[in-house]
């Protein structure tokens, strides 16, 4: 690459597969039951934070004020129903010249993925890349968000690399800004591309090919 980078840490929904017509479906069933306004716009805005903050910016909208434990429940129903949205997943859902990449890529640098989700093991398994990678860091592993670097600084602590050695790739600008605040280069695309904070803009993954 334009740096000798040792890793290569990849978020996961909107980078190495999309899951985000699941999230959408899942958020507005449980909107739909509440009386809650929910549509795109308000979705977009839900991408690359945290399923209970996600649940927060749904709130904006209601006439009702609800309790922790209201709240814990609503996001665990949403997940619920999400899971069984994803269960329709398959390694179809995983393009081939996504997987091209991966594989040129794996031979020679260390890969992890960096993802907010908690439901990661269960979206590799069902794309077809359950072990595939170096490390996994996600959800599970953190209490703070992106654009907290967290969910980066300990993949990079499971490759036995530090930021500097490592290549972020990304497509939601607080993403973006959590590489960036955890000293990592970031190349981004999809949404992000084309974001100043970004060390690359990529048209997609594939064009990490470009930079090997």
């Amino acid at each position: 690459m334009k740096k000798d980078y040792k890793g290569i840490i990849f978020d996961l929904d909107g980078v190495i597969c999309y899951t985000d017509q699941y999230h959408y479906k899942a958020w507005k069933m449980l909107a739909d039951k509440l009386g809650i306004p929910f549509d795109e716009q308000i979705n977009n805005r839900l991408r690359g934070v945290s399923r209970m903050e996600s649940l927060e910016i749904i709130l904006e909208k209601s006439e009702k004020a609800y309790t922790e434990e209201e709240k814990v429940e609503m996001a665990e129903e949403k997940n619920a129903n999400y899971r069984e949205l994803l269960a329709q997943m398959s390694p179809k859902d995983l393009s081939s010249e996504v997987k091209e990449t991966l594989d040129l890529l794996h031979g020679t640098k260390l890969l992890a993925i960096g993802s907010s989700s908690k439901n990661t093991a269960f979206i590799l398994e069902r794309i077809g890349l359950a072990g595939y990678f170096d490390a996994v860091a996600d959800g599970n592993d953190i209490t703070r968000s992106k654009p907290d670097p967290e969910v980066f600084l300990i993949a990079a602590r499971r490759l036995n690399l530090k930021p500097q050695e490592c290549l972020v790739v990304e497509d939601a600008k607080a993403g973006v800004d959590a590489a960036v605040a955890g000293g990592f280069d970031c190349a981004a695309v999809g949404d992000a591309a084309g974001y100043g904070a970004a060390t690359y803009s990529l048209k997609s993954v594939c064009d990490l090919k470009e930079l090997a």
